[in-house]
């Protein structure tokens, strides 16, 4: 499961995902990509459950590129606890993705159809609406 080593604090306010990600929103190491389309906040054990989709679904061909990374401590409070007596413990970690964020890519030798295809199995196990985007070569818009 990815998690931060060490963090400065243990705990995190809730903050807010406003806005379009900028960054981090065009394919730049593969040729294919998982692009969100809502805000969320995506948890460790869903990266992972997409990332074995993809590999599965590739047959250990290609690569795949992890683009988003979970650094957000997410706590809860103990079931059926009184109001009160502070902030709970840390439950689990989680990667802000704003939309716009390409969050999986995948490259190397393997086929479209192939790479597509395990970019949408990935998708299912994500909690947000995705679409899959190409890479655009440089000097092809002209």
């Amino acid at each position: 499961m990815l998690m931060p080593k060490r963090v400065k604090f243990r705990k995190q306010m809730r903050g807010r995902m406003k806005g379009k990600a900028y960054r981090g929103s065009e394919v730049h190491f593969g040729d294919y990509g998982l692009q969100a389309l809502e805000p969320s906040w995506i948890t460790a054990r869903q990266i992972e459950a997409s990332r074995r989709a993809m590999v599965r679904a590739m047959k250990r061909r290609g690569k795949v590129w992890i683009r988003i990374f979970p650094d957000k401590p997410i706590t809860k409070r103990a079931a059926e606890s009184r109001m009160g007596k502070g902030k709970g413990d840390v439950e689990y970690w989680a990667a802000v993705v704003k939309p716009g964020r390409i969050m999986f890519e995948i490259g190397g030798d393997v086929e479209e159809k192939i790479a597509v295809e395990a970019l949408r199995l990935a998708s299912y196990k994500l909690p947000i609406k995705t679409k899959v985007v190409r890479r655009e070569e440089v000097g092809e818009s002209e």
